[in-house]
């Protein structure tokens, strides 16, 4: 693993810890209103995005990437689809919300994982992050293999029976959707030059959409009675702007598969530490669990091990020489 690579695998492993905080924060919330999801989901994106237009007032850089993204949309150098990254994450909150009851953490967990890696696997083929095309070494894709045994072994004794396996579609569908944001939102930050503008186009494209589906829903079921008063619950938002920032600034110089193998590798090990420090709901911390984690660790490192370079993929009627990573959001279609 180069040395260079080693602080960006850290501070990947540490959003994915921060992913697992911001879970409980907002399942918490979401018990608080009575169990609406939606409400919970909306309101911890909406802050998000209210605390970033708060700062692109005061900062003037963060305008002018902002700027830069407009004008690169409107040149169609940047794809109008590149901007909607926040999708992916109004997707992952929405699905929990819908299927954790059903599933329970444990399968909802797995389900996800199996789309990120999947889906990483993909889109790092593809190229569809700024990183460009990856190829899907053997070490990498054993790495994908070990982190699904991982999560697999983390959660072998809490699975049950008699579970809607149907429903674990959604939570699959969830996780490649997670892959793609973060692909694509690499792409805003190349453009506008500026981590903190690609997460504020990801926080209002994922507000828009769970604003849209909150209108939706309230139609038909109503807004909850109350709001909770613990002010914590209402830091999911900043949570999130933390995460999300690092996974913009850390795409390009990981990929989208070993970005996720970080994020779900730190979701693990943060899950752990919140059941040990923050016990709720019945979590037990068993010897699975652990060396579940443990799994998770060496699968990162030996899909590191592989290198983060751009493989040279040629497609039919594509030049012999491909553009450099940092120029790859200009020319996708």
């Amino acid at each position: 693993m180069p040395t260079a690579t080693a602080p960006w695998l850290l501070l990947a492993v540490f959003s994915g810890a921060l992913i697992s905080l911001q879970s409980r924060i907002t399942g918490a919330l979401a018990a608080g209103l009575g169990g609406d999801g939606f409400a919970a989901a909306t309101i911890s994106f909406g802050s998000g995005l209210l605390v970033l237009a708060i700062g692109l007032v005061v900062a003037r850089g963060a305008r002018r990437g902002v700027g830069r993204v407009v004008a690169d949309v409107r040149a169609r150098r940047l794809r109008r689809w590149q901007v909607l990254g926040g999708f992916g994450g109004a997707a992952f909150v929405l699905t929990q919300g819908l299927t954790v009851g059903v599933l329970g953490v444990a399968l909802f967990s797995v389900a996800i994982v199996a789309g990120q890696v999947a889906g990483g696997l993909l889109f790092d083929r593809m190229g569809l992050g700024p990183a460009g095309p990856q190829r899907p070494t053997r070490r990498r894709v054993l790495g994908a293999v070990l982190v699904l045994a991982a999560v697999g072994l983390s959660m072998a004794d809490k699975l049950g029976g008699g579970l809607p396996y149907a429903a674990l579609a959604l939570p699959l569908i969830a996780g490649v959707c997670v892959s793609w944001q973060q692909a694509v939102n690499g792409h805003v930050r190349n453009a506008s030059g500026s981590a903190y503008t690609g997460t504020f186009f990801n926080f209002a494209a994922g507000t828009g959409a769970l604003v849209a589906i909150l209108v939706l829903h309230t139609v038909f079921v109503g807004l909850p009675d109350r709001l909770p008063t613990e002010p914590y619950l209402y830091l999911g938002g900043l949570v999130g702007i933390v995460f999300i920032s690092i996974a913009v600034a850390t795409v390009q110089k990981l990929g989208v598969l070993l970005l996720g193998l970080c994020t779900i590798t730190g979701q693990l090990a943060g899950s752990l530490a919140l059941d040990l420090l923050l016990p709720h709901g019945g979590a037990e911390v068993t010897p699975a669990t652990v060396a579940g984690i443990a799994l998770a660790l060496a699968a990162v490192t030996i899909a590191a091990l592989s290198g983060s370079t751009p493989s040279r993929i040629v497609t039919r009627g594509a030049a012999a020489d491909a553009p450099a990573p940092q120029e790859s959001h200009r020319k996708l279609s």
